[in-house]
């Protein structure tokens, strides 16, 4: 009979423990108070400026009404601004402010070495194995998710939500 040291679930659960572990690591060494979903809001805010809160949320796989928090606290410190929609006065426009670029340009060093230490165990082929094994089950499974994945205009019928300044 398998323990528990043998299901995927608890070695899931342990591995986002240690990804979450090492990140806090290196990015507080390196004078960062930033969450991995902090990152992964400025980081994707870089790639698609503008983008409503609903939009941000699927394409970080994010749940939508706990985005708003996390929105609120990088606005409050001056990395995130949010605009009203020039279309739709109930949506909000997001974008990194000058203070947000500069913390996810310095920032990336010490997340890169977060990586480095997650899968430090591995060589290069065993990492590149593992990354292309973790792509295939997220990406089977995307849809169990709470907050699958989204990319930008899959959901139109989303088109229709209001996205609003609170959290």
């Amino acid at each position: 009979m398998a323990t528990i040291f043998d299901l995927p679930g608890h070695l899931f659960r342990r591995l986002h423990q240690i990804s979450v572990s090492a990140f806090a690591t290196e990015v507080s060494a390196a004078g960062f108070d930033l969450t991995p979903v902090q990152f992964a809001v400025l980081s994707m805010l870089e790639d698609h400026p503008d983008i409503d809160q609903a939009t941000l949320a699927g394409l970080i796989a994010y749940d939508r009404v706990t985005i708003g928090g996390v929105i609120s606290r990088l606005e409050a410190r001056g990395m995130v601004e949010r605009k009203i929609c020039k279309t739709d006065r109930r949506a909000r426009r997001l974008r990194l402010t000058e203070r947000g670029k500069a913390t996810l340009t310095t920032v990336w060093p010490a997340v890169r070495r977060a990586q480095t230490v997650m899968v430090g165990a591995l060589d290069p082929a065993e990492q590149e194995t593992l990354l292309a094994l973790m792509r295939k089950v997220t990406n089977a499974s995307n849809q169990v998710s709470r907050a699958p994945l989204r990319a930008p205009g899959a959901d139109r019928h989303d088109e229709d939500s209001t996205d609003t300044a609170g959290p």
